[in-house]
């Protein structure tokens, strides 16, 4: 634990202590490599964010911080060593709900899925500056689930969370048996979220709490 101000933080989920949410992580290994490229200004949000989740689940991925991330020689050598693909739901993508984008072969490389998280303004500026990203086979799915984020306003009822998204991927690879995760680790995987949701609702419910933080809605700029 560290201090922040002035109240204690965790150095694992960067929550303060009061609501950390580590002992709701159940961390698993994939086959698939995730690499999780957040906006700074996404990760100043660490009372809500749930890429940080993300990243401390899933034993085999990474998480970055920036926006043009170009030069980034681990993100590069990630993207020369594997079969590369970004969540971005452009005309092009890959449909993971309705094929396998990583049919075996005997000289097959391991995948890797890169998730961006942050607004869909920020979204779109990363990529544009990230010539690197720009070559990335882009990868989508289906789906009927509307987002548990219900303390967070998504620009649609049908966009879900950096979380919410993994899961449905990992659902999927699981289905096309490029993974063969637990149920029970797909069951708990958005355990931390979930409770986060409801520490930070009881927040909302409690105005007088001194932890709520209300702000203007508005645009975010990037």
């Amino acid at each position: 634990m560290t201090l922040y101000g002035d109240r204690e933080k965790c150095y694992e989920c960067y929550r303060p202590k009061s609501s950390c949410m580590c002992e709701y992580i159940n961390s698993f290994d994939t086959n698939t490599k995730f690499v999780i490229l957040m906006h700074p200004k996404e990760f100043k949000k660490v009372k809500n964010n749930t890429g940080r989740f993300t990243y401390l689940t899933l034993k085999n991925s990474e998480l970055f911080v920036g926006i043009n991330f170009s030069d980034n020689k681990k993100i590069n050598e990630i993207i020369d060593t594997h079969d590369s693909y970004i969540l971005f739901p452009s005309k092009n993508a890959i449909n993971l709900s309705k094929s396998n984008p990583h049919a075996k072969s005997p000289h097959a490389k391991n995948m890797a899925i890169f998730l961006i998280d942050s607004t869909w303004l920020c979204i779109n500026k990363m990529l544009k500056q990230s010539v690197n990203l720009q070559k990335l086979k882009h990868m989508s799915f289906d789906t009927s689930r509307t987002s548990q984020y219900k303390i967070k306003e998504q620009p649609k009822s049908n966009y879900l969370s950096t979380m919410e998204s993994t899961l449905v991927v990992l659902e999927l690879l699981n289905y096309w048996h490029v993974e063969n995760i637990e149920e029970e680790n797909l069951e708990g995987f958005l355990e931390p979220f979930i409770k986060m949701i409801e520490y930070q609702q009881t927040l909302i419910d409690n105005p007088s709490n001194c932890d709520v933080r209300f702000r203007r809605r508005g645009a975010t700029t990037c």
